[in-house]
């Protein structure tokens, strides 16, 4: 945990959050709210998050996030989890968000994949109705793992929502298990979305031996990259694809709590932020599943400088920058 005159700062440190999954945000106070709605499914706190000095494989990350949709599958549901998390994202000295969620539906409650982007929708404009000092936009999210027709639905419930929605839907994310499908089957998919104004943010290279998949995608190309842990050289990456990413100037998503736990990076201080970062191209500080990961954006912006020796203008300035990489539309003011 941060200590009081350094978590001070980091609290107060007015932060953007560019990559956050909605359901992998969910607190343990949320999560308690979720259990107890629901006590037929027998779920326990252990089932939902990653604790500290844990860390599971990729794949058992994803066998969380199961757990987690069976407690979130009624409107209602949508609408606590997702106020809760702007919240505490307010708290936690975020003045920008971008959430991001793959729209589910649920034929045992009634909720349709529209329904389920109105509440998200819905919780965002009543956090601003109470006055919060932050600004939130969404992402829809297509999964890979349910190919290419469903993605086309999401492209198109997106695209009706980027005009309906006041300015609030803003882009796709690409997400899903790395290991499922192909990225060149969703190429057709992606492109008309950047045809029609959405802006692309794609989880790439989260895996190894991802090289061509992750040359075709940033041909298109993307606006943002997740991760983007496997790039680079060093680590089985190529050149090219780091001079396709510096050509275009793609700013990264870098998650330094998730990919440790996740063991995609072996430690901290091997973390790629380094790599981006020395490199002085754009790389904004995340947290991926604050939740899931049993983190904050404060603690991830505490890790990197600990690790990294980052002084506290190059922290604040770090910060500053990520503002340059949002979806939304320009913010008229730094953050203060």
């Amino acid at each position: 945990m941060m200590d009081n005159e350094a978590g001070a700062f980091y609290r107060k440190l007015p932060k953007v959050e560019l990559h956050a999954h909605l359901n992998g945000s969910v607190s343990v106070q949320t999560m308690e709210k979720l259990i107890s709605r629901k006590p037929h499914l027998n779920i326990k706190h252990s089932m939902t998050a990653i604790g500290k000095g844990q860390r599971r494989t990729l794949d058992e990350c994803f066998q969380v996030f199961k757990v987690i949709h069976q407690l979130v599958d009624t409107e209602e549901d949508i609408l606590t989890v997702a106020t809760d998390v702007i919240r505490e994202f307010a708290a936690d000295g975020v003045k920008y968000l971008e959430l991001r969620s793959t729209p589910r539906e649920e034929k045992n409650t009634g909720l349709t994949k529209k329904s389920y982007v109105e509440t998200v929708i819905k919780a965002i404009q009543q956090c601003k109705n109470e006055g919060l000092d932050i600004d939130v936009r969404f992402l829809l999210a297509i999964d890979r793992r349910n190919g290419t027709e469903v993605a086309m639905e999401t492209v198109e419930l997106a695209e009706e929502f980027m005009l309906s929605s006041d300015g609030l839907v803003v882009g796709l994310d690409l997400s899903g298990d790395p290991t499922v499908g192909h990225g060149k089957d969703l190429l057709p998919v992606l492109q008309r979305a950047k045809n029609c104004g959405l802006k692309l943010s794609l989880h790439l290279s989260e895996v190894p031996s991802q090289l061509e998949e992750s040359d075709l995608l940033l041909n298109l190309p993307p606006d943002r990259i997740g991760h983007g842990t496997f790039l680079h050289p060093e680590v089985g990456g190529s050149q090219s694809l780091v001079d396709k990413v510096l050509k275009n100037n793609i700013p990264l998503e870098l998650c330094l709590t998730s990919n440790v736990k996740g063991k995609t990076v072996p430690s901290y201080s091997k973390h790629h932020f380094k790599y981006w970062y020395q490199l002085g191209h754009p790389s904004v500080i995340c947290t991926d599943d604050k939740g899931v990961f049993c983190t904050d954006l404060s603690q991830e912006y505490q890790l990197a400088a600990t690790t990294f020796s980052l002084s506290r203008e190059a922290v604040w300035q770090l910060s500053q920058q990520a503002i340059d990489c949002i979806f939304g539309p320009e913010m008229p003011l730094v953050l203060q």
